[in-house]
């Protein structure tokens, strides 16, 4: 009985590891996309550029002036280590004012 609680306190702390590690990956993705988007000509700056990172997938929304800002997004964010997939719910229009 001992062994089986030992056990199955193993199992849950290496879980534990496991969610805390995914959420560090998660944070450095999302750091690396405001990175590359801030630093970017074409998405001027990523400002206003909503960034969440969920398990490794991507999401962008927001507001850009272009078609060609709104395609350059998504590659750049594509290009950070450990994106598995981006979505890209960014709407291209004139600024709202």
């Amino acid at each position: 009985m001992k062994r089986f609680l030992a056990l199955i306190a193993l199992v849950a702390a290496a879980s534990t590891q496991l969610l805390v590690a995914d959420q560090k990956s998660d944070d450095r993705i999302y750091d690396q996309v405001r990175i590359k988007l801030t630093s970017d000509p074409d998405v001027k700056g990523g400002i206003g550029l909503d960034v969440t990172v969920k398990d490794g997938v991507v999401t962008l929304k927001g507001r850009v002036d272009t078609d060609k800002a709104k395609n350059r997004a998504s590659k750049l964010a594509k290009k950070v280590k450990g994106v598995k997939e981006v979505e890209n719910e960014l709407t291209v229009g004139p600024p709202v004012q």
